[in-house]
């Protein structure tokens, strides 16, 4: 069921992030932990040694300029927070996204709801009213899924993503639920990718 739930927060957060317009406004949105957009990798990985949290890294192949960050603990939440993982992305060396994932497989989903509503009032708080996105329900196999996301643009270019997804396993009768809290900047990985044709370089490694 953990790996259904991934599964569906990636799709989540996926679809609306091929699919979103992009509206201005006038805030500014800073990413989490201390991070600021731009870090290299270097910055996440020597703070989770500091922690002595595990790190792991991926290199897609067939996004050479990609290069994704997880991090977690052995078991418990990351430091000073609620979360169970912290993912980060850079581009040709840059930061440029940031996810906090909440999952807690012992906890119940009705408690993970009402964490998400309450996230989701706080950062409505900060940043402004959440706008929702297509919110979806279906059962495959036994299992219902209902999956639900927000997402607010203070600045365009600049995107919070907020995304909850549930699922009911109806032969067991039981319910997990999770949700994840992204944070992302285009506008540095677009002009990452300008910076570099104006090199006249096509792919993109750490910018030094």
């Amino acid at each position: 069921m953990r790996n259904r739930l991934s599964s569906l927060a990636a799709v989540v957060i996926g679809l609306w992030l091929a699919g979103s317009a992009i509206a201005g406004a006038q805030a500014v949105l800073a990413p989490p932990f201390g991070l600021r957009w731009g870090d290299t990798p270097e910055k996440l990985i020597v703070w989770a040694s500091r922690h002595s949290l595990d790190v792991s890294i991926s290199l897609p192949g067939d996004q050479p300029d990609l290069r994704i960050i997880r991090i977690a603990p052995r078991e418990g939440k990351l430091p000073g927070s609620a979360a169970q993982a912290l993912e980060g992305r850079f581009h040709r060396g840059r930061l440029f996204e940031v996810a906090i994932h909440y999952r807690e497989p012992d906890t119940a989903a009705d408690t993970m709801e009402a964490r998400f509503n309450k996230l989701k009032k706080e950062l409505a708080a900060e940043y402004g009213p959440l706008s929702a996105n297509q919110q979806e329900r279906s059962v495959v196999n036994g299992f219902a899924t209902r999956t639900a996301s927000f997402h607010r643009e203070p600045v365009k270019g600049l995107l919070l993503l907020l995304a909850y997804s549930e699922v009911h396993d109806q032969l067991r009768q039981t319910r997990e639920a999770t949700f994840s809290l992204l944070y992302r900047n285009d506008n540095l990985r677009r002009n990452l990718d300008n910076a570099a044709g104006s090199d006249g370089r096509e792919t993109g490694g750490e910018q030094k």
